[in-house]
């Protein structure tokens, strides 16, 4: 019997890779040198998921405020280092991790740290380390949240092909408009549910985490995790799939978080209503709860319409509103925040 062949690396991820190295070459020849840009990672009891990206990038400028590398361009021109080895020292240890063909860094190290923010370093190719945190849940806790970005707590109307390279290359977090209520709804169920995880999943690029990060603190969100995605190619197909991403990284909660019930908020422009779905059904005690953002009638056209609104049914609540303020309404008649 054949033994099967190894599956066939997409011409398109192929044609991409080469161009990273040659660009990467290019650089190291002009004197520049790798960096970790961390994001903020999450884990629980003897473990921690540690993300973050190698790259090379450009030079920042200043802006007037005196502010170096904000508009979102700069991170997408920069040059991701291909299979870098990262040193991760945390809890006192030192770890080796591998990143991806993207410069993407995605791994679970084990770690004993107490619940709460924690901070720990990464370094690469044996420069000055950088400062990376986690979120650490504590065991009791039984109650995170998952939101959404895009047009969920940031109008962004990414679908549309224009608008969205605008608000990825060009526009930079002072420009770009929250939802209204969103940041307090947010707020306020950190304070209602200390030491709960709080997880942003959305579809946009690895690219604009600096920016997105930026952007959340600026309009007093709380913090929390990340969990973006590479546009770029994979081994079978010419971009990742967003619905995908969410999806597997909403499985992969569930089985780490096996006691967490999440509160599920996204918006009726894309996927997240079929999505959340989808969750449910499969893990119906791993949801305590949906929240839909209605997009306002500009902003569905901008989006390419709505989704159609229908839903597994189940015994968890279910709830939809055109802003934060709404939302709180709804989650609080509904039993999941307090009056």
């Amino acid at each position: 019997m054949t033994p099967a062949s190894p599956a066939k690396i997409h011409w398109f991820a192929r044609l991409e890779h080469r161009l990273h190295v040659w660009r990467e070459r290019r650089a190291r020849r002009r004197g520049r040198s790798a960096t970790v840009v961390p994001f903020p990672g999450y884990g629980s009891t003897g473990w921690v998921r540690v993300v973050g990206r190698a790259l090379i990038v450009p030079t920042p400028r200043k802006n007037a405020r005196g502010e170096g590398g904000v508009r979102g361009w700069r991170s997408f021109v920069s040059i991701p280092v291909s299979f870098a080895s990262v040193v991760v020292e945390i809890g006192g240890r030192t770890h080796t991790v591998v990143a991806d063909r993207g410069g993407v860094i995605d791994s679970v190290i084990e770690a004993e740290l107490p619940p709460g923010w924690q901070t720990f370093s990464m370094s690469v190719e044996g420069e000055e380390p950088v400062d990376a945190t986690a979120f650490i849940v504590d065991e009791s806790v039984d109650f995170g949240v998952v939101s959404d970005v895009d047009d969920t707590v940031m109008v962004t109307a990414l679908p549309r092909p224009f608008i969205a390279a605008w608000n990825s290359f060009v526009v930079d977090e002072h420009a770009r408009t929250p939802v209204p209520g969103m940041a307090v709804l947010l707020e306020q169920l950190r304070r209602d549910n200390p030491g709960s995880p709080m997880i942003y999943l959305s579809t946009g690029a690895w690219n604009v985490a600096p920016t997105l990060t930026r952007f959340l603190s600026r309009h007093l969100f709380p913090a929390g995790a990340m969990l973006l995605t590479d546009w770029g190619p994979t081994h079978d197909r010419w971009f990742r799939s967003g619905q995908a991403h969410k999806t597997g990284n909403l499985r992969r909660l569930a089985e780490e978080f096996p006691n967490v019930r999440w509160l599920l908020i996204g918006d009726d422009g894309q996927h997240d209503e079929a999505i959340y779905s989808q969750f449910l059904e499969e893990h119906p005690s791993s949801v305590a709860a949906v929240a839909i953002r209605r997009l306002l009638p500009a902003e569905a056209v901008l989006a390419g319409g709505r989704a159609s609104g229908e839903h597994a049914e189940g015994s968890v609540p279910w709830v939809s509103a055109e802003d934060g303020a709404g939302l709180r309404e709804r989650l609080t008649e509904v039993g999941i925040l307090a009056e």
